[in-house]
């Protein structure tokens, strides 16, 4: 049942708590994700290249460790103890961060990456239980709900950034460690208070009496963690090796996908493909947005005029970006919904995949009003950005939304994660795109002759050939915004694609807008 008490313009309750929960989780992640390729670049001194692989393996595993975390949830452990133990692991990983010796590196990355897979799914899993599957405040929820992430991910990397380059790397890190711990806090205040009714609890059918070696599933579940990180932290360290691990979970997510398929009644199954469908506009979406943790970061530092900020705090633009069009367009859905003119999702995805591409077309661009130094005008990073930020207000939140909306009933946080790895095949294929940002020793041009080249040139005014004798920035400078122009032109066609299969995914969805 959903709790009475309700808040936020009608919304339940518990969405409050799970809205500062989140926003403090996010402020750890987001923290730790400013610093991370700088810090393998600055202070651990790894190459681009290294650095772009680790940071696109930890990315990726962070994001497929929610398909198990969400089954775990479904059948043993429930919603709340699977957000509890993940919320702890991710608090332990953040401050053993500050260790700096390869074990404790690669180490403390995978413990953030179990505890994610346990908190990630199953706290967006939570706000779909506060509202009936018919409820037309359901998107203005998930849309709420996604302004506490970004407002986490807005703060954090102003904080995190001022904080490492003022008092050095490890307080940083301890400062995104100390966020989780408040997140855990306000979560378990949300259950003293009973915010959440009946929501979230262990399924009727897990076992808590003794099994195996007189353990319980449960207490199974939190040795079984432990006992992944070290896989875990091997899969980052082996970074170069993640493609196994990408066709390994495609195989077994395929497997899982079709059981549920044939076990499911027709409404069911054609909306699952639906889901399915979005997953794989998401996870193209994905690869081209999360430039802004790798090779983003580093085009600002080396070639924009930053005003004012740091490298790693021109990762808040974004999310400073969302925190002011949350509410907007939380209130934009409702609106639309009371006087049923709200666009469907699979037109939505469409739009948000056309500014998506826009957005780097603006960044690309940049290079037209480059000085002599190779370095481009902050105002192009600031507008990509707004550009990025509402193309991501159309697709993310309602992606959310939908995944829970939209799956069969037994499987929800399965099904939630199944959307979470979007982000994983997105930040794979991402570190791909970042690493063709890289200047070849051997001058070597991935798209210099052809359509493409004409369109680099169009876009950004700059010509392979004439960078390489204006010295090492500019050579930069192409490798970054032919690589930007070649993905936005690209992320344009696929915005058009959608666009046009709307309507066919729209009656596929089977009543659900």
């Amino acid at each position: 049942m959903q709790p009475t008490n309700t808040l936020l313009f009608g919304h339940p309750k518990g969405l409050l708590y799970l809205f500062f929960a989140e926003l403090w989780e996010r402020f750890s992640f987001y923290g730790m994700r400013a610093l991370l390729t700088l810090y393998m670049t600055k202070e651990l001194l790894f190459t681009d290249q290294m650095s772009f692989g680790i940071y696109a393996a930890y990315m990726s595993l962070v994001y497929v460790t929610p398909v198990i975390g969400g089954f775990v949830a479904d059948r043993i452990l429930g919603y709340r103890k699977a957000i509890v133990l993940g919320g702890i692991l991710m608090a332990i990983g953040h401050v053993l961060l500050t260790i700096q010796t390869p074990v404790f590196f690669y180490g403390s990355l995978a413990i953030i990456i179990v505890g994610n897979g346990f908190f990630k799914p199953n706290i967006s899993s939570f706000v779909g239980a506060l509202y009936p599957k018919d409820s037309s405040r359901r998107d203005a929820g998930f849309t709420i709900f996604y302004m506490g992430i970004n407002i986490g991910g807005a703060v954090a990397p102003m904080l995190c950034g001022w904080v490492a380059l003022t008092y050095g790397w490890h307080f940083g890190f301890v400062l995104a460690g100390i966020g989780m711990l408040t997140g855990l806090l306000v979560f378990r205040r949300g259950l003293q208070k009973e915010v959440f009714g009946t929501h979230g609890l262990p399924p009727n059918n897990a076992k808590s009496t003794p099994g195996k070696f007189g353990l319980s599933s449960r207490q199974w579940v939190v040795i079984t963690a432990v006992l992944a990180v070290p896989p875990m932290a091997l899969l980052v360290k082996l970074y170069m090796y993640e493609h196994v691990l990408v066709w390994l979970l495609t195989g077994i997510l395929i497997g899982i996908l079709v059981y549920i398929y044939r076990t499911s009644d027709a409404m069911e199954r054609s909306r699952l493909l639906v889901v399915v469908y979005f997953t794989l506009l998401a996870s193209a979406f994905w690869a081209v947005f999360e430039q802004g943790g790798s090779s983003l970061t580093l085009f600002a530092d080396r070639n924009v005029r930053l005003a004012g900020l740091s490298a790693a705090q021109t990762n808040s633009i974004n999310s400073g970006f969302i925190m002011f069009l949350a509410i907007p367009f939380s209130m934009l859905w409702t609106y639309l919904n009371r006087y049923n003119r709200n666009i469907g999702s699979a037109y939505k995805f469409g739009i948000g995949l056309l500014l998506t591409g826009l957005a780097f077309v603006v960044f690309a661009a940049s290079a037209n009003h480059a000085d002599a130094d190779a370095q481009t005008p902050m105002f192009y990073l600031v507008a990509g950005y707004f550009v990025l930020t509402v193309g991501e207000m159309f697709l993310s939140p309602i992606g959310l939304s939908k995944a829970t909306e939209l799956s069969p009933a037994k499987y929800i946080s399965f099904v939630m994660g199944v959307w979470f790895t979007s982000s994983f095949y997105g930040h794979f294929f991402a570190g791909k795109i970042a690493g063709m940002t890289g200047v070849s020793d051997s001058g070597d041009c991935l798209f210099c002759d052809g359509i493409w080249s004409r369109i680099i040139h169009w876009i950004t005014g700059l010509n392979h050939d004439a960078t390489l004798s204006r010295g090492e920035a500019f050579t930069q400078l192409y490798a970054y915004v032919s690589v930007y122009a070649v993905i936005g032109v690209s992320t344009l066609a696929l915005g058009i694609l959608a666009l046009a299969l709307a309507p066919f995914v729209k009656g596929r969805m089977k009543g659900v807008k």
